[in-house]
């Protein structure tokens, strides 16, 4: 069985700058989601950051990509409008797409969700309680009632996004303040989940329940399916039921067939 090929995108810029940051992460967010998921004999993890060529995506490796984790905050900008544009067709495409904590900002999640994306925000190391409000939802396997985080960036409403398809997680803030923090939505073939926790200077992605949260996600954004393909033209022959040129076919008030006029 072929594994799911997983790939996480990190810009990579605070681990180099932030002396902190390179603590909590001495060798980058993306690397360290990269060991959670590898230990899954299921997919085949690879990793990818802005300062690689072509900032890390070639459509060599976006075509080869099932599931993509996206991780961004100081370079959103830095990020090309064509590679944004490449990842909005890959999802609607088929592929899965997560995008984690201040990924909400980037270019690919407010092209995939049309709209401001913005929220409120407080730095202040505060605790975090992520709820679990649909624990039917696959994301939501193996987790308890609540995720407890010491410390966490606070993150709260109102967000600008459209509806979710589907709300998994809430998040409570020690200043009162909630944040609807898992959320899903689906685009053309491509499944998209939003997980919130996991600021940079903070040791989230440590967390085994966010890393089982992330992991669920990966396994329900997998591809469902073959993509529609269109737009194509569907000639005469290939129709699925006869078409003739007589026109439309009339009944009487018995349900005797009839000619139509001319």
């Amino acid at each position: 069985m072929q594994k799911l090929r997983v790939t996480i995108w990190n810009e990579f810029v605070h681990e180099r700058e932030n002396a902190e940051v390179a603590r909590v992460y001495p060798r980058g967010i993306h690397q360290t989601l990269a060991d959670v998921l590898g230990k899954q004999d299921s997919l085949s993890v690879r990793t990818a950051t802005l300062d690689e060529p072509e900032q890390g995506l070639p459509p060599a490796v976006l075509d080869t990509t099932d599931v993509l984790l996206w991780w961004g905050h100081a370079a959103h900008e830095a990020v090309k409008d064509e590679l944004a544009a490449r990842v909005q067709e890959r999802v609607i495409a088929g592929m899965g797409l997560l995008v984690l904590h201040s990924g909400h900002e980037s270019k690919v999640f407010k092209r995939l969700m049309g709209t401001s994306c913005h929220l409120c925000w407080r730095e202040a190391g505060e605790r975090e309680r992520v709820w679990v409000v649909n624990p039917g939802h696959p994301i939501a396997a193996g987790l308890g009632d609540c995720i407890e985080l010491e410390q966490s960036e606070m993150y709260g409403e109102p967000f600008g996004i459209p509806t979710p398809d589907d709300l998994i997680f809430i998040s409570w803030f020690e200043g009162g303040e909630v944040f609807r923090g898992g959320c899903t939505w689906t685009r053309g073939s491509g499944r998209i989940f939003y997980f919130s926790p996991g600021h940079e200077a903070y040791p989230i992605f440590h967390h085994p329940d966010i890393q089982r949260g992330i992991t669920n996600g990966v396994f329900w954004a997998r591809p469902q399916g073959r993509p529609a393909e269109v737009p194509r033209h569907v000639p005469v022959e290939q129709a699925r039921q006869r078409i003739t040129a007589k026109g439309p076919t009339m009944h009487d008030a018995a349900g005797r067939l009839v000619s139509p006029k001319s």
